[in-house]
């Protein structure tokens, strides 16, 4: 049997999970909270599965919620959607990113990825014979030079998949870094994907760029959400797309045959739940409060702190400390010190080793203390 993906191993994010169980060691490698989700919330979820909102929710997602979020965007965002033709609730957001490459990537077409990348972008572009095209960024900046992305684009270039604030680097772009894309992708057939997940959690007083805020580069953009970034439940695997008219009939397309609908009662639950909007816009101070513990716990440490300005990971620089290649010295520290983190290298292509490890800081204040006071002793 050939394989589609012949290089490809198992995710980095399940190893590193796996060494955390099998040393027991805490775990800050896998992105997920380990405190709870909100009651209120949860209550919610079982009014609506007692009220029998059990069965098939259409495939775009339950009106109620395609139209609260048409509310939220436009207060955030200034922007009117159409919830009927513009947003479609997905099974989160991996879902949401497979299911837009999978509509507009065909054999031979390329795709400009920046690095360092979430992982599952390429697979599916090389799942559906797309070629990507890799921009390296580099610690500690992570700083785009446009006019080199302006050089990567060629007549074969159908996608640019943009993510901020950034999954590991934890940068966020600038207006201008939004303006130079509109800019290089005005008058072409190219569709932007605009991964914001971490959209709320944003720090330093910075302002999200969300693509939905610039007319012209919205027109060729399907921006991705996850509601379990935002509202602590990574599990529950429920995220949500805004694209034009034009790219959503195409993505529904592939998404009727791909999960074709998602939660029922999740999705009315989540409806009422957004009518407060301090249950999304209390996120960065709250995040920020545990950004700021972690880091100022660190004190004399041997681990160089790389500004995190968005998402829930913090990068620290080890070079100080050891000369080992990033993952081996991630499995060392699993195994020998009983903390796990994810390294950065992992998120490149060609394994490019910086010295540098992602840590997951959605914690218990007591899970932070621990961990830091192992990085202190190292």
């Amino acid at each position: 049997m050939k394989s589609k993906l012949p290089h490809t191993e198992t995710s980095i994010f399940a190893v590193m999970s796996g060494l955390a169980n099998q040393y027991n060691a805490i775990n800050l490698s896998q992105g997920f909270p380990d405190f709870k989700v909100s009651e209120e919330l949860v209550d919610l979820i079982y009014s609506q599965m007692q009220a029998g909102k059990n069965q098939y929710a259409p495939m775009q997602g339950v009106s109620e919620l395609r139209y609260a979020l048409a509310v939220k965007i436009e207060k955030l965002y200034q922007t009117q959607v159409n919830p009927d033709t513009q947003i479609t609730i997905t099974a989160g957001a991996t879902q949401a990113l497979f299911t837009a490459i999978t509509a507009f990537v065909g054999v031979g077409d390329e795709v400009i990825i920046f690095e360092p990348a979430y992982d599952s972008y390429a697979p599916a572009v090389k799942l559906n014979g797309g070629i990507p095209k890799y921009i390296q960024l580099e610690a500690p900046n992570f700083k785009i030079d446009w006019t080199e992305v302006q050089k990567m684009i060629s007549t074969k270039t159908k996608m640019i998949i943009i993510n901020t604030p950034n999954n590991p680097g934890g940068f966020v772009f600038e207006e201008s870094d939004m303006k130079n894309l509109e800019t290089l992708t005005r008058d072409t057939a190219i569709v932007v994907i605009s991964d914001e997940v971490y959209e709320h959690i944003i720090f330093d007083g910075l302002v999200h760029q969300s693509a939905l805020k610039f007319p012209e580069l919205f027109e060729r953009t399907i921006a991705v959400y996850s509601f379990g970034k935002t509202f602590h439940a990574t599990g529950w695997k429920m995220g949500y797309v805004v694209a034009p008219e034009n790219l959503m009939i195409e993505f529904r397309k592939v998404h009727q045959f791909n999960v074709f609908c998602v939660n029922t009662p999740i999705q009315y639950a989540l409806a009422a739940y957004l009518k407060e909007p301090s249950n999304y816009l209390s996120l960065p101070d709250f995040y920020q409060q545990k950004r700021d513990f972690f880091v100022d716990k660190l004190g004399d440490s041997k681990f160089k702190v790389i500004p995190s300005y968005g998402t829930y990971f913090q990068l620290l620089d080890y070079s100080a400390i050891s000369e080992q290649p990033e993952f081996e010295f991630a499995q060392w520290m699993t195994k020998e010190k009983g903390l796990a983190s994810i390294p950065v290298s992992s998120f490149y292509h060609n394994k490019k080793n910086q010295q540098v490890l992602r840590f997951a800081f959605p914690k218990e204040e007591a899970t932070l203390l621990k961990a830091v006071e192992i990085l202190n002793a190292i």
